[in-house]
């Protein structure tokens, strides 16, 4: 049998391949034992766009009935987030969503989703791995009529709910009434609907159903959204930009320039929109991936800070234990106060639209305000696909401080927390990491001009990749 196993957010596979009926089965029995086994009685579950989407959360209905759980299924795709908060709401043990996020369109998954409505912990996800059976289990399935007429099946309206949370959250006829003209790009993912039900002044791209994503990946980075930063550079009544990736948890934006904003800026902006204007406290946990920039804000206004392996699980994990204001990764899954203990896309842009619309001011000028307090930056990250005995050469020779230069500069300094970071100043690093969900080699770097990143990841490629 496949052998099943969670990478940093959940299970994901290549349709037909490996992730197959079958083996759905499989992990959705192991999932239905965990939440009997710790006294739950109810699962919420949902699926995003992807191809298959409806068959196998339906399968995973039937399997999750079938040991005497009371099913709240999802009508229609939602984002994961709207799921995550579906388990607050109805409050349910655990939320399954069938999602591979930003994945190629080839793939599917399995995240699952604990009762506060945010990542299952670590230690929960590899209780429900362990108990993953070596072959099919024999399960009588009920059709979903039959499930619906006794009661083990209910149909809820996930995006419903979502949308009541964000109107009473948001100052919406502010934002819709203040100077923002948004262009906004769901990637043909789950929260497609969304944001023209909140915002009036929005123009969109790629909001229809598309499960194969028109042949790309749904992350919102730039090379995938040249579309967006071209539409808001040539249109002059645009002034913002948001995109979401196919589950809509993660983030990118865009300035009114066309420039793309990361996740590292982002974050940035958060922390001094919630501390400085907001007046709001609490610790900034951020993945390793992360620019030292935001360690330096947080000093300047004594927030508690703290770095995480790479996997929202981990942020989550503190969250639930302790006060946090901001918490978010590289990859764009950012969360923040007041909300689910969950990565949310949408939610992230709305805070930084009010943002806009409280102090009147463009990204690019809030941008400029975080510059003026922690100096200007720039960021990038390559990705590659090499076979398994190249890749784990070069991560064994970082793991044994093989390498010593980085174009004809010297490494000062290593950390590997979860990668290998290289510092060749204190505002020029690399870092090489290798996936948890697809067998790619990240590359990633920071230095103080995109021109300087650049020759960082170009010098990276040789040092790591072509001297092998």
């Amino acid at each position: 049998m496949t052998e099943i196993k969670f990478g940093t957010d959940g299970w994901r596979a290549i349709i037909a391949k490996e992730y197959t009926t079958d083996n759905l089965i499989r992990i959705s029995d192991a999932t239905a034992r965990f939440v009997k086994k710790r006294g739950g009685d109810s699962v919420v579950i949902g699926h995003d766009c992807r191809f298959g989407g409806p068959m196998f959360a339906e399968l995973c209905t039937q399997v999750m009935a079938a040991h005497g759980l009371r099913v709240y299924l999802a009508s229609g795709f939602v984002s994961t987030p709207m799921v995550s908060l579906g388990v607050v709401e109805y409050k349910s043990y655990l939320g399954v969503v069938i999602t591979a996020s930003h994945n190629p369109p080839e793939y599917n998954g399995f995240k699952l989703k604990s009762s506060y409505g945010g990542p299952s912990i670590p230690a929960d996800i590899a209780e429900v791995e362990s108990m993953i059976p070596d072959f099919i289990p024999e399960i009588k399935l009920k059709s979903l009529q039959e499930l619906e007429k006794e009661g083990s099946l209910i149909y809820v309206d996930l995006e419903k709910n979502y949308l009541q949370a964000c109107r009473k959250a948001f100052d919406l006829e502010r934002i819709n009434s203040s100077f923002i003209r948004l262009g906004y790009d769901a990637m043909y993912g789950a929260g497609q609907r969304v944001i023209r039900q909140l915002l009036s002044q929005v123009e969109e791209i790629h909001c229809d159903h598309n499960p194969g994503f028109h042949g790309q990946a749904p992350e919102p980075i730039h090379r995938n959204l040249k579309t967006l930063s071209q539409m808001i550079a040539q249109n002059e009544h645009l002034n913002c930009g948001l995109a979401n990736d196919g589950d809509a948890d993660r983030i990118g934006m865009y300035d009114e320039d066309g420039k793309f904003v990361d996740s590292h800026h982002i974050l940035l902006l958060l922390i001094h929109y919630l501390s400085k204007y907001k007046q709001m406290s609490g610790k900034v946990v951020v993945t390793f991936s992360v620019t030292d920039k935001v360690k330096k804000l947080c000093e300047l206004y004594q927030l508690p800070y703290e770095v995480k392996k790479i996997g929202f699980k981990y942020i989550a994990e503190v969250m639930m234990n302790e006060t946090v204001l901001v918490g978010g990764e590289e990859s764009g899954g950012i969360a923040a106060a007041g909300h689910i203990p969950e990565r949310d896309g949408i939610w992230m842009g709305l805070i930084l639209l009010e943002f806009m619309a409280v102090t009147g001011k463009t990204l690019k000028a809030l941008i400029q305000e975080i510059y003026d307090i922690v100096g200007s930056f720039d960021f990038d990250r390559d990705d590659y696909h090499l076979d398994n005995e190249l890749k784990n050469a070069i991560v064994d020779r970082c793991k044994s401080n093989f390498y010593t230069q980085l174009g004809n500069k010297n490494i000062v300094r290593m950390e590997d927390l979860d990668g290998y970071k290289f510092y060749v100043d204190e505002n020029t690093w690399v870092m090489v990491r290798a996936s948890g969900t697809e067998p790619v080699l990240r590359i990633y770097a920071q230095a103080p001009t995109a021109e300087e990143v650049r020759k960082v990841l170009d010098d990276a490629k040789i040092t790591f990749i072509n001297n092998q």
